[in-house]
């Protein structure tokens, strides 16, 4: 018997192992790390290729895992509408760089969630999460990442639809922010990801370039869609720099749960029950200049809080403190090249690795600050998903599809150059398991040796 239970429980979890999920944007805990393991290193078109598939149209949204699913954002097939003007007096050969119709192809009306087969890439359940789809430069109405528990699923989207799944697609609630909380004034529309923890959905709307309306985070209860509280977030920021496309962190400490918010001139931290802010600091924009939008989202990673800006500067801070924490909790600053303005960076507690715009990567002694290597130069090109790390590898994707495979640790090694066909690459990859998986323009890969 003895035996027997040992044997059951090498079983159960080796395939907890191969399962492993990735349940939101950037995995399990939002660092951009997973337990992944047996990950390859090189691949092609008939090596190490498990299945590839058409997706109905591009998306910037990352997939996530959970179980024996893969959970994919995407727009419909139907035609898309013209780009939304983002400011009438801006001239016209600006508001179309970049626009993605001609890049990527055609997107429907319809924001869809697709359940998939992670085993051969069947399309199990795709059910509607909102309709009104705009195309606003790198990205469209279907941006935000989805979050699960494994037993219901979160999708948002651009416009602002929270809505509420099971497993088997079936819709159970719909939230609506702007309906709720008023209009977004984001300058390139809404693409934040939720966040999930002790049953709460929380969200942030940092906005300010085309609205006088406050900033605030939100959470909602994530079984029933019931508001559970809303905090305005005050800012100071000019022009633009209140405007921030952000994912919200969790960070835990001393038993209690924060949430990290990253944007208009400052990071601040708040009481997951309420919502009140329990410390902010600046330093993120120290000349307060009017175009300091940020993209990259902050990363918690080992007591430590990574905030990153319009490529300079980086803060470091510790974790702890109340109120302003911006001199009694500064760890380190990043001022030099490699620090980057769309990739958010990754953190496994001890090295912190930064992919600048252009493929180039950099990595420093988390604590510290101290450069260990970088900026070296992966050979992608210009990119805008940010980088993972599993199985002691780092993987980063370029807007071409170019796939870097670099050595994780304090010595720089480039191990592999890849591809993944597809056309304009903009989602960050997702690792379970043994299988990585990517999404180009037009195709969903799963990667992983036989």
């Amino acid at each position: 018997m003895t035996r027997l239970i040992t044997i059951f429980v090498i079983l159960a979890a080796t395939a907890s192992s191969m399962f492993a999920d990735w349940p939101q944007w950037r995995g399990p805990h939002g660092t951009g790390v997973a337990n992944a393991k047996n990950l390859p290193v090189t691949w092609d078109e008939e090596t190490n290729v498990a299945w590839r598939i058409e997706l109905p149209a591009w998306s910037g949204s990352s997939p996530i895992i959970s179980g024996d699913r893969v959970l994919v954002m995407s727009p419909s097939l139907q035609p898309v509408k013209e780009e939304e003007p983002v400011n009438e007096d801006e001239p016209q050969r600006r508001r179309r760089r970049g626009a993605v119709g001609t890049i990527m192809g055609p997107g429907g009306n319809e924001i869809m969630l697709l359940s998939i087969d992670r085993k051969n890439g069947s399309i199990i359940w795709q059910s509607k999460v909102d309709t009104g789809n705009w195309m606003r430069n790198k990205h469209n109405s279907s941006s935000p990442s989805p979050i699960t528990d494994g037993q219901m699923i979160w999708a948002t989207s651009g416009n602002g639809v929270v809505t509420a799944f099971d497993l088997d697609g079936n819709k159970k609630w719909s939230f609506d922010i702007q309906k709720s909380y008023g209009q977004f004034g984001l300058g390139f529309g809404y693409a934040s990801s939720p966040i999930l923890h002790d049953g709460k959905l929380v969200l942030q709307v940092l906005h300010g370039r085309r609205t006088d309306d406050p900033s605030y985070l939100f959470a909602l209860d994530a079984k029933t869609g019931e508001a559970l509280w809303r905090q305005e977030r005050p800012t100071d920021a000019l022009a633009e720099s209140p405007d921030s496309y952000t994912t919200p962190a969790l960070l835990m400490h001393n038993g209690a749960a924060q949430v990290v918010v990253l944007g208009g001139d400052y990071v601040t931290g708040h009481d997951l029950s309420s919502g009140v802010e329990l410390w902010r600091s600046s330093g993120i924009n120290p000349y307060q200049e009017s175009n300091y939008r940020i993209i990259a989202s902050p990363v918690v990673a080992d007591g430590m809080i990574f905030a990153p800006t319009r490529k300079t500067p980086l803060i470091a801070l510790k974790a702890g403190g109340q109120g302003d924490i911006t001199k009694s909790h500064f760890a380190w600053k990043w001022d030099q090249p490699g620090s980057p303005d769309v990739p958010t960076p990754l953190s496994d507690g001890e090295y912190f690795y930064m992919l600048d715009d252009q493929g180039q990567l950099t990595c420093v002694d988390a604590k510290s600050g101290n450069s260990l290597w970088g900026p070296e130069e992966t050979g992608i090109g210009r990119t805008s998903a940010s980088p993972i790390l599993a199985d002691g590898k780092i993987y980063a994707v370029s807007e071409t599809g170019d796939v870097a495979v670099i050595k994780a640790g304090s010595e720089f090694k480039l191990l592999a150059n890849n591809k993944v066909e597809g056309g304009y690459t903009l989602s960050t990859p997702a690792a379970s398991g043994n299988q990585l998986f990517f999404r180009t323009a037009k195709y969903l890969y799963c990667i992983s040796k036989p």
